[in-house]
């Protein structure tokens, strides 16, 4: 075996854990914060529309609840666009 695949092969294995997923939650990465976020900001929005249906909440909060929901889902969807626009991308290339 020739010096330099043995060295070559010691630093892939060096760097291989690196590449590796974490056991950690989903929680702890910028997207499962992002999700959670998210998750939370439609969940304010639906308990102040249901408030606002019954008539304990009040018109301005229903309104700014709605907004930030429309912001949220607006950027999904702009997130969403991006990523399979850069897959597409991806499967044009050339092998």
């Amino acid at each position: 075996m020739d010096i330099n695949s043995s060295s070559a092969i010691q630093k892939y294995a060096a760097l291989k854990p690196a590449t590796e997923p974490t056991n950690g939650s989903v929680s702890d990465t910028v997207f499962g914060k992002v999700a959670q976020d998210f998750a939370q900001t439609l969940a304010n929005s639906e308990m102040v529309a249901k408030e606002a249906m019954v008539g304990d909440a009040d018109p301005h909060a229903l309104v700014q609840a709605l907004a930030q929901t429309e912001l949220a889902v607006e950027t999904a969807v702009t997130v969403r666009n991006k990523i399979i626009e850069a897959y597409q991308e991806i499967l044009r290339m050339p092998v």
